[in-house]
């Protein structure tokens, strides 16, 4: 009687990584207000749906098959955050919600980056650093969105920007430490393991 074959799982973290990766920094890039008014939101909602959305949701329904927990609940968390994003500014909820709708929304997002923070820190210094640099992106946007700093003005807006453009680098290397590893079958860029 043959055995049955198993196909080996690559790796879905540097997908997931990338589609984060890009989307916030898109994103960023216009929350920092770096390009003034030649770079709007709407440039980052088709990436939200597809990217951002919909590759790191499947990312993270691979990392389940890998039976990685932490990777699976990461990326189908993060892309299902994508997705909503791009419902809630596209469907008008965000006008509905007004900014402390907008804002209790990113304060939920908040807390779901804390707890994962801490288990990015088990993983390795790259992963938790990147989860520590999106939670303090979140709680800036979360700010903002309160308007600690009085109505209007953006300045924790502008913060979580260019901690989301530092974040989205992070992800970006811990995107290309995870291909060169797989295709070298060795650490090629440190990441620093943490276990």
């Amino acid at each position: 009687m043959a055995q049955p074959t198993t196909r080996p799982v690559a790796n879905p973290g540097p997908l997931g990584l990338l589609g984060f990766g890009v989307t916030t920094l898109v994103l960023s890039l216009v929350n920092s207000n770096l390009f003034g008014s030649n770079l709007t939101g709407e440039a980052a909602l088709p990436l939200a749906l597809a990217f951002g959305g919909g590759a790191q949701l499947l990312a993270g329904m691979w990392e389940f098959h890998a039976g990685n927990t932490f990777g699976a609940t990461a990326f189908t968390g993060f892309g299902a955050f994508w997705l909503s994003f791009y419902f809630f500014l596209t469907q008008g909820f965000a006008d509905k919600a007004g900014s402390y709708g907008v804002a209790t929304y990113l304060l939920g997002w908040t807390i779901f980056t804390l707890i994962l923070t801490f288990g990015a820190w088990r993983i390795n210094a790259v992963t938790g650093t990147l989860f520590t640099l999106l939670l303090l992106t979140f709680a800036a946007l979360t700010l903002n969105g309160y308007g600690i700093l009085g109505s209007g003005n953006t300045t924790f807006g502008q913060i979580g920007g260019f901690l989301g453009i530092v974040t989205a680098l992070n992800a970006f290397y811990n995107a290309a430490a995870g291909i060169l590893k797989d295709l070298a079958g060795r650490d090629v860029l440190p990441v620093f393991p943490r276990k």
